[in-house]
């Protein structure tokens, strides 16, 4: 495997290494050489991403450790078990319905069954097939990353994490390709021995490559959805892929018929519009991954500055394809109130001891909305089942904390997982205690007390990672307008024109009383503890930048600085940040999307 020898389809022509020609950026324990004018993108926000992704395989590896050891421990004791009987004069022969079981290379294949499992056991989620392939010495992981721009993250990851045996780079583009070489040789011996650049259309690498990659990472400039089919088929059996999205203005609801065309769902514009994006995106995938029997299992999903990152494993199972319409739903949204409710795509009807999947009940709601009287837009489908793993959110930022000398961006990945840890994690989308206000034209309540309403109400609320003003619960939404009902009544509103959204809700007398007294579980253990949980960008100009190869002129002041724009692009240290904004992350660190 070589990291920057010249094969065939790779760029032949030898690359200066001289440090004096380039600018040298380290992050991690990383360094790369960039040219000063914009051939090769390069975002220094992406230290977010990057360093969230490097957590996320650290678990990912450990927990495949676990699952690994817990499979064979399993066999040993089938085999245990079968030359048991066998001693005895028991017929061995295993008898069911499940087409899996049988013997396997010369070994049993036992299929795991959930009640079966003893507590604390890594297997007993994992599909028959990934039990099948679980035999021998554990491989060391080989990496995707299928879009290498300068070959940064490839780099972090093969000198970071431990257990990363390869990373494949690929990129098609070529100036790409000769910094991905040039930064393999300047880190090297260990870079050079596990990074291995391609110049290939990602695509068709992919496709040619399947289910050959433990881990892909997938972070394209703009949609992943052009990668999304060939990016599920390359994937093992219990892999991980990794994606990102940065085109949110389509996801959010500004182009709908565009996001439509791309992930196959209509967005919504609302408060939540950010966590309906990650619904998209997960719903895309999985769209993707039933076209070839396999089905994703989401890990953590993220919206972080301009972009949403998703961490999905992904399985093959043709029965459990078949659970794909219970885990999507439409949303309707009320043009007045805004208020939501989610139809689910299918159910399951049981009878005689077998479950078939049948179309979902519809709709769940009256042509017109029951507190407002105003008409509903329909979005979707999403995903509604889970979009975290609380179990490894956990794992993951336990070991941020472990290690955090060793991530340039420790204060704002371990607030966005102090966050997700604290979400509820069963409840799709959430509502705006400011927009809620705005449709009354009343004064909000505190936070604090809200969250008490709710709570004494008998229902469960919490916060989310994607909004500071998020409430997510699951009380339906006449208990949410009948909590604003009764603080209006304490709190009275000047009288509003009939047509009004807020008039016709506050004509009707609430069914409940709220009860305002502050409860014990009112703000999460976070805000309990005072730990900094969203955080203001570290310094001016944090964004998006300009695609590599395009001149960069006047009109990109917005994005890099007026002292970056005039065709040249300095990757040295941007201007200190104002006095008011405080310092929350090494301004040092600096990172690319790639």
């Amino acid at each position: 495997m070589g990291g920057g020898g010249v094969e065939q389809g790779k760029p032949g022509a030898t690359v200066s290494t001289d440090p004096n020609e380039y600018t040298i950026i380290k992050e991690g324990e990383a360094e790369i050489l960039m040219h000063p004018n914009n051939e090769v993108f390069y975002n220094k926000t992406q230290v977010n991403n990057r360093d969230l992704s490097i957590a996320v395989l650290r678990t990912f590896i450990s927990r495949r450790k676990e699952e690994h050891a817990a499979i064979l421990n399993k066999k040993v004791k089938s085999r245990q078990n079968v030359a048991e009987k066998d001693s005895s004069g028991t017929v061995t022969e295993e008898t069911g319905t499940n087409p899996d079981n049988g013997k396997v290379n010369g070994e049993c294949e036992i299929h795991v069954e959930q009640s079966e499992a003893e507590p604390g056991d890594s297997s007993k989620e994992l599909p028959s097939s990934v039990l099948r392939k679980a035999q021998g010495e554990l491989k060391r992981l080989k990496v995707l990353e299928a879009l290498a721009a300068s070959g940064l993250r490839a780099l972090r990851y093969a000198r970071e994490v431990e257990d990363v045996g390869q990373v494949i780079a690929v990129d098609c583009d070529k100036a790409s390709i000769e910094a991905c070489q040039r930064n393999i040789k300047f880190n090297g011996s260990v870079a050079s021995s596990k990074v291995e650049p391609h110049l290939a259309d990602t695509r068709v690498y992919m496709l040619t490559h399947a289910k050959e990659f433990d881990v892909v990472d997938l972070d394209p400039y703009g949609s992943p959805c052009l990668f999304l089919d060939s990016a599920v088929q390359s994937v093992v059996d219990g892999g991980m892929l990794m994606c990102t999205a940065t085109d949110l203005a389509v996801l959010c609801g500004g182009n709908g018929e565009v996001c439509y065309s791309k992930y196959g769902s209509y967005p919504l514009k609302g408060k939540y519009c950010h966590e309906m994006a990650l619904r998209i995106l997960l719903a895309s995938i999985e769209s993707h991954a039933n076209r070839y029997k396999r089905y994703i299992v989401p890990i953590l999903s993220v919206q972080m500055d301009f972009y949403i990152r998703v961490f999905v494993r992904i399985f093959t199972s043709a029965s459990a394809m078949k659970n794909t319409p219970l885990k999507l739903s439409y949303v309707y949204q009320c043009v007045g109130c805004d208020s939501f409710h989610l139809q689910s795509v299918g159910r399951t009807v049981t009878k005689n001891n077998s479950v078939k999947f049948v179309p979902g009940f519809g709709p769940v709601v009256p042509r017109d909305c029951s507190d407002c009287g105003k008409k509903f837009n329909m979005g979707g489908p999403i995903w509604s089942a889970p979009i975290h793993d609380q179990e490894w959110v956990a794992s993951i930022l336990a070991n941020v904390k472990s290690l955090k000398d060793r991530y340039p961006a420790y204060e704002r990945i371990s607030a966005v997982l102090t966050t997700v840890s604290e979400e509820l994690n069963d409840v799709p989308l959430f509502v705006s205690l400011h927009n809620l206000c705005a449709t009354l034209k009343c004064t909000s309540p505190s936070a604090i007390m809200f969250r008490s309403a709710v709570l004494n109400s008998g229902y469960r609320i919490s916060g989310s990672h994607v909004n500071p003003l998020a409430m997510k619960t699951d009380a339906p939404m006449e208990v949410i307008w009948d909590i604003m009902r009764c603080w209006v009544k304490n709190h009275p509103v000047k009288a509003q024109p009939p047509d009004q959204s807020g008039t016709a809700i506050l004509a009707k007398e609430p069914t409940l009383q709220a009860n305002f007294t502050r409860a014990v579980a009112s703000l999460s253990k976070a805000q309990a503890k005072k730990v900094a949980r969203f955080l203001p960008n570290p310094e001016r100009h944090w964004g998006p930048k300009v695609r590599a190869g395009r001149r960069i002129t006047s009109k990109h002041a917005s994005l890099l600085g007026s002292d970056k724009v005039n065709g040249t692009v300095s990757h040295e240290e941007e201007d200190e940040p104002d006095a008011k904004r405080p310092k929350t992350e090494d301004t040092s660190t600096v990172s690319d999307l790639g």
